[in-house]
């Protein structure tokens, strides 16, 4: 190997890839402040993590207290260390007399105004006699002054800190709302509406149910930062690493070894990460690295890592904060949503596994050798504890209790995992704490007898953990990175909360939704006259075109949308269009939640905004515009699964006439051939290299696959058959030649 290819895939240090993170990551990079002042923003850090942590296992205060006390971390910590602009100056260490700890005094005020806005909900919920502020319920829809106030306030500031930590576009589309909802005497067409008085406006923004206040920023506050949480975690502790040894243990050794590695790895690492960035960086510093010394070329080495982790976000047991959402808004328990997610994620590995396995045959790439491997009996002899949190987390959950409840429990398991060590007696304080309070919830029926035993033995067996035990300070900087990764999916709920209350008042969902529906409508009699020239009549109705091109409408919608957009703010934004509009056309809600989802997912690897591809260019040193369409190219499972579940709810487990598990089967079969034939395509090459000719018939074979009918399976067949029959030929002719 020349020495620029050394240099090329030397590996990257903790502070390169931290660099890296920083840099792609929502929220990553943020301002040098004091040593007096750092020592304050870790103490409010470690007592945001714990008030969380112990809520979730004690019972959560009133929303609209539990909300503030949320927002009000979010405040402190966004202004302390988000610059108002992204200036490299104002990140750097400034003295100055405007300056206390390196903060500036304007954001020390916004930082006060916020806390202010955010506890005086709770504050004069009861009502205030003495200011003249009535009960809440009296105040709704007809705010006094103080409530008109804090209200503009909070708006204001929430897009800021949205703004900070996440960029323009965000808080730019909610103001588009904004004003609609403002202004919608104004607006032409069917999107025309009274408006809301601006009194009337704040309020609903304001006050708890809708708005601010509303389903996504419980959900975040209550489920999604403890899910973070526990993965930061249950990384630091060790799990992240068990992965991908064992991802190395399994695919290493095969064709194009490290990139499989590099599958596998994201897959498990995405059971514990909803975020695509972390994952990809996390992973990749190991598998980029490696798949460029076997041979694979720069692009598709990141392009690889970065298909594979954007399926944390959709990889069941854990994935993004979308997921948890969704949840609410269909008011079904998460469970369902994760048993709903197995099969589409399984296809988007599917398809990437297979376009490497293709690339490494056409490449001629081997596997890594016996030596390279990390020994089976090594990794799960030191490494072997590190699991239980995970298999404590999952029992919990699937045995019907709350979320927040199971990520409590995770949560425990993790420290003990990490801090408890049956050699060292102090240190089992923390193993007695939780069986202790096990038993205090047996004892209250929160936990039957079954329950207490498992847990109850995970908190012991997890103290026999023969790794290095975890300090406490190690275990602080942890808590603190968890509340770091939450602060931008955290001032994103909030703003997009804002969207949510613009749409229950004006029913802007509904309007744009039957817009679409109508000009798919409208587009699908002219198609259908069209074929029905061309004798095609017989295969499609009118209703059929109508479907599938508002699912193509939304599909593009969604990753339009997504530039720049994090998913969780997208599903929102986009299910309240798609649910009315895919609802009038039949399609139940879970499906039209789950596409939507999908489709924000595949957002972040399409180019030219792909931030997940962007990150593992800067590992790979490769052009980020290749990376991102060698990513997308990798992530066509992704691109086609929607299409298949919302034509077949059977592959998510769900039917209006229950599960059948050959119809399942059968689907299922379909949609795997029609990934695999997209992927011949996209690497052109199967059993022998493929010429342009024969990768259009397989890519149009692969979207007939995908249609869930025998019909459309015949004819997926025939079309594929003249290069099915060639590359059999080819295959079998170097073996005739040598014999």
């Amino acid at each position: 190997m020349s020495a620029s290819d050394q240099t090329e895939t030397h590996e990257l240090t903790a502070e390169e890839l931290a660099a890296i993170e920083e840099k792609y990551d929502e929220g990553s990079a943020t301002r040098a402040v004091g040593p007096a002042t750092g020592v304050v923003l870790r103490a409010v850090a470690l007592t945001f993590a714990i008030y969380h942590y112990i809520t979730a296992g004690f019972g959560l205060p009133a929303d609209h207290w539990h909300m503030g006390w949320h927002l009000t971390g979010l405040f402190i910590l966004t202004y302390a260390l988000f610059p108002i602009i992204g200036s490299k100056s104002l990140f750097a260490m400034k003295a100055s007399a405007l300056r206390i700890g390196n903060i500036p005094v304007y954001d020390i005020v916004f930082m006060g105004l916020g806390v202010a806005s955010a506890l005086y909900v709770g504050f004069a919920w009861r009502g205030v006699p003495m200011l003249g502020i009535e009960e809440q319920t009296f105040r709704m829809g007809n705010p006094n002054t103080y409530d008109v106030f804090f209200g503009v306030v909070i708006i204001l500031l929430v897009l800021d800190i949205a703004r900070r930590t996440l960029g323009w576009v965000l808080p730019l589309i909610i103001c588009v709302f904004i004003s609609y909802a403002l202004l919608g005497q104004y607006f032409p067409g069917l999107l025309k509406h009274p408006g809301v008085n601006f009194k009337t406006f704040v309020s609903s923004m304001y006050f708890p149910q809708e708005g601010i206040f509303g389903v996504t920023l419980w959900v975040v506050s209550t489920i999604v930062f403890h899910f973070v949480l526990f993965g930061v975690i249950a990384q630091r502790t060790g799990l992240g690493q068990l992965f991908i040894d064992n991802a190395t243990i399994l695919a290493g050794r095969y064709t194009g070894g490290p990139a499989k590695v590099s599958v596998v790895s994201s897959a498990f690492f995405g059971t514990i990460s909803g975020s695509s960035v972390a994952n990809t960086v996390s992973t990749g510093a190991l598998t980029i690295p490696n798949m460029k010394r076997l041979g694979y070329p720069g692009h598709f080495a990141g392009g690889v890592e970065a298909a594979s982790s954007a399926g944390g976000q959709i990889t069941p047991p854990i994935m993004g904060a979308a997921a948890f959402i969704m949840a609410e808004f269909l008011e079904l328990p998460y469970t369902t949503i994760v048993i709903a997610a197995i099969f589409p994620a399984l296809l988007h590995y599917v398809g990437v596994f297979t376009v490497v396995h293709l690339m490494a045959r056409k490449l001629d790439l081997k596997g890594l050798t016996k030596e390279q491997l990390p020994k089976l009996k090594a990794v799960w002899s030191e490494g072997w504890a590190n699991i239980v949190p995970l298999v404590g987390l999952l029992v919990v959950l699937f045995s019907g209790y709350t979320p927040f409840m199971s990520a409590f429990c995770g949560i425990s398991l993790a420290v003990v995992t990490g801090m408890s060590r049956l050699k060292e007696p102090p240190t089992l304080v923390y193993s007695a704490a939780f069986i202790a309070f096990v038993l205090w919830k047996f004892t209250g029926g929160g936990f039957d007898l079954t329950m207490t035993i498992i847990l109850c033995a995970g908190s012991a067996i997890a103290t026999l953990n023969p790794q290095d035990r975890i300090k406490v300070p190690e275990m602080a900087a942890a808590m603190e990175l968890g509340v770091k990764y939450a602060l931008a999916v955290g001032a994103a709920s909030a703003a997009v909360g804002i969207v949510v209350g613009v749409i229950n008042t004006t029913g802007i969902g509904f309007r744009i939704g039957f817009m679409v529906t109508q000009g798919a409508g409208n587009l699908a009699t002219d198609m259908f006259g069209m074929l029905s020239l061309g004798g095609l009549i017989e295969w499609f109705t009118v209703q059929d075109l109508q479907l599938f091109i508002s699912l193509i409408f939304i599909a593009i919608a969604c990753i339009l949308m997504g530039a720049g957009i994090p998913t969780t703010a997208l599903y929102i934004m986009l299910v309240s269009v798609a649910q009315p509009a895919l609802a009038q056309l039949g399609v139940p809600p879970i499906a039209s939640h789950m596409f939507v989802l999908y489709y924000g997912v595949v957002s972040e690897i399409t180019p030219p905004v792909c931030t997940s591809a962007y990150a593992a260019a800067a590992i790979a040193n490769s052009n980020p515009f290749r990376t991102g369409l060698s990513a997308f190219s990798l992530g066509l499972g992704k691109v086609v699964a929607p299409m298949a579940f919302v034509y077949a709810l059977v592959l998510l487990f769900v039917s209006s006439t229950g599960f059948d598990l050959w119809e399942f089967s059968y689907t299922a079969t379909s949609c795997i051939a029609g990934v695999i034939a997209l992927s011949t395509a996209v690497v052109g090459y199967w059993f022998a290299p493929m010429g342009a000719l024969s990768r259009v018939l397989m890519a149009i074979a692969g979207l007939v696959f995908v249609a869930p009918s025998l019909s459309a399976d015949l004819v997926a067949l025939l079309i594929a058959s003249p290069v099915i029959v060639m590359q059999m030929m080819a295959r079998r002719g170097p073996s005739q030649s040598a014999a």
